[in-house]
Formats: structure tokens, C-alpha cells, sequence
């Protein structure tokens, strides 16, 4: 919140590098996520809950490359269950206000099927809709980033180990030292990838649900 205060605060025509890099990330969630699946009507209605979800992820999944630290805020069950409820509650809340009789219906009747088949169709469909999808949101950027975290734990402590435990007369051991390092910093540089895919993908998938809830089927 700071650092998009401190780009936005002082908004100048020809932008400073920092006011250009808060400009491009607000953007990119506007357009690659909210106005590309919602619409411009619905994805400013729901731009703010995007961006902070978008953002708050990025921030908490970058916290896992901070040297002696090395793990995520996301790699905790807290911070990606706060995010899959957010997304949870406003996906139900946005079906309701746009379909208050249907919502519902359409989720576990969808149309054109048989009736017999709703026997099997509406179980699954409540399951998929309704319960499965914050455990999912919760795992999916929860474990992503705990793997990463751990990663990292082995090949830095394994560096660690070969250095300075290992006796120094034993020189085959300090090669295997120095690729666990390289290796260590290696996967640094891929878990700030993750970090930003990971944030993209739980912004992109909170919008996937809205667009879903609010489709003109429901």
C-alpha cells in the first residue's frame, strides 16, 4: 500500500520511473484480468478487490527470496485462506446480485440436462462450486509457494553444511558446496517467477468465478 502511495501521491504528465512501474501494474490488472474476463462495467466494479488481491499476493510471495529469511507470507495457511474467502464470498455475492432467483439454480441445474442425469450433475456441481474451490484457491498458492520455501531451505542449508561443518581437509565435499549455492540462488530467481505467476493466477482465477457468477445463464 506504501509503495503504490508513494507512485501515485505526486501523479505528473511525464511520469517518474516509479510513478511508470505502479501505472503499469495497476494497469495490468485492469486490463489483463479485470476488463479482459469481467467487461468494463464489471471489472471496475470489482477492479479494487482484484488489485488488492493481485497485489497483496505479489507482495506476500515476494517475502520468500528475503535473504536469512526465505519464506513466503503465502507459504502459511493464514494469508492464502484470507485471499480464497475474499474470493469465495464475493463470487456468491456477485451471483446473488445479478441473478437472486437463479443464482443458485443455474449453479446446480445447469441448462440442456436431462433430468435423470441431475441425480449425478447437481452433487458434483454443488461439490466443485461451492466447496471444493477455496480449498483449491487456499492449496494452490499455499503449496506453490511452501515448496519454494522448502527448496530453498535445502540447498542453502546443504551450503551451509558442506562449508562449515564439513572439514576443510576434505576438499571433495567444498564442489558440492558451491553447486548446492548456485544452485540456491538459481531457484531464488525462479521463485520470484512463481511469485508473480502465482499472484496472476489467484486474481485471474477470483475473476474467472465472478465472470462465471455473473454470466447471463446465471
Amino acid at each position: 500500500m506504501v509503495l503504490i502511495w508513494l507512485g501515485v501521491r505526486n501523479m505528473k504528465v511525464v511520469p517518474t520511473r516509479w510513478q511508470t512501474a505502479v501505472e503499469f501494474g495497476l494497469g495490468f490488472v485492469r486490463t489483463n484480468i479485470a476488463e479482459d474476463l469481467l467487461g468494463k462495467k464489471d471489472g471496475r466494479r470489482f477492479l479494487p478487490l482484484l488489485t488488492t488481491i493481485f497485489f497483496m499476493a505479489l507482495a506476500l510471495n515476494f517475502t520468500g527470496v528475503i535473504p536469512f529469511f526465505n519464506i513466503a507470507g503465502t507459504a502459511t495457511i493464514g494469508a492464502p485462506l484470507v485471499l480464497a474467502v475474499a474470493s469465495y464470498v464475493t463470487f456468491i455475492y456477485a451471483g446473488i446480485k445479478k441473478s437472486p432467483a437463479k443464482f443458485f439454480k443455474n449453479s446446480l441445474f445447469p441448462a440442456g440436462v436431462p433430468w435423470p442425469i441431475y441425480i449425478i450433475v447437481t452433487p458434483i456441481e454443488f461439490i466443485s462450486t461451492f466447496v471444493v474451490r477455496p480449498f483449491t484457491l487456499t492449496l494452490r498458492l499455499l503449496m506453490n509457494m511452501m515448496v519454494g520455501h522448502l527448496l530453498l531451505v535445502l540447498f542453502f542449508t546443504a551450503t551451509s553444511f558442506f562449508f562449515f561443518t564439513v572439514d576443510w581437509q576434505d576438499w571433495f565435499f567444498k564442489p558440492i558446496g558451491i553447486g548446492a549455492l548456485a544452485f540456491g540462488f538459481a531457484f531464488t530467481l525462479f521463485e520470484l517467477l512463481v511469485a508473480a505467476l502465482q499472484a496472476y493466477v489467484f486474481a485471474l482465477l477470483t475473476a474467472v468465478y465472478i465472470q462465471l457468477a455473473v454470466a447471463e445463464e446465471h
